[in-house]
């Protein structure tokens, strides 16, 4: 339901963009805004157990909830075949075991915003669309961890995950459907980040410590202008 939810609201807004008579589009402006829906697939499974007097047992294994978000992103083109993008989304998620803990809940509530910024080079294919190859660094943010059913009760009364810089490749393709800056988008990323999960007791004391590779993926679509 908050993924359709999601995709609908994305698009509501493009349509509002694509109606407002004030911005002045052009295929070849130096400025481009996108309006999307974007699926955001982790992985979050963990890579080492650092701490464990909370008594996780051996071959436990965790996995995050895939999710859909609108995402907004602005772009900057530096020349015809160079730009600088931005994006903006903020995604929810919880964190399950696996393995010798399936079915458990482990994290029930975290928000992650992906601040990223990347250097895209966009292909002249003569030929009416605009394929480009990205890459830059990334920040994930973390907010409002909750700990899980399980975590709660093994002891673990609050949680945290720590903030860390990684990186994102990305590729995609631009479609113009007219001349006055409006086009269709199509978008892939992949996220290389870990974050470490520290889960603490009612006395402040850390129970367990893991760390975890995410590794989303980000596949986005939705309709840009250009100006």
């Amino acid at each position: 339901m908050m993924g359709k939810f999601a995709l609908f609201a994305a698009a509501a807004a493009a349509m509002t963009l694509v109606g407002s008579p004030a911005l002045a589009g052009t295929s070849d402006g130096r400025w481009q805004v996108k309006l999307l829906g974007t699926g955001v697939l982790p992985d979050g499974k963990i890579t080492q157990v650092n701490t464990n007097t909370i008594g996780l047992p051996g071959g436990s294994q965790t996995k995050a909830n895939d999710n859909v978000v609108p995402t907004l992103a602005i772009e900057y083109y530096l020349s015809p075949a160079l730009s600088v993008e931005t994006i903006c989304c903020l995604t929810q998620h919880h964190i399950d075991g696996a393995g010798a803990i399936s079915g458990t809940r482990i994290v029930d509530h975290v928000l992650i915003l992906p601040a990223t910024a990347t250097l895209k080079y966009h292909l002249d294919t003569g030929m009416g669309f605009a394929p480009y190859v990205g890459a830059g660094p990334s920040l994930f943010l973390y907010f409002d961890e909750k700990p899980g059913a399980t975590t709660r009760a093994l002891g673990g009364t609050s949680l945290n995950l720590s903030n860390r810089v990684g990186a994102v490749l990305q590729a995609g393709v631009d479609i113009p459907i007219n001349a006055r800056g409006m086009g269709v988008s199509f978008d892939a990323k992949r996220y290389f980040m870990r974050t470490t999960l520290h889960v603490r007791n009612a006395g402040g004391a850390e129970v367990l410590q893991t760390d975890h590779k995410l590794d989303p993926w980000v596949l986005s679509g939705g309709l840009y202008y250009r100006f």
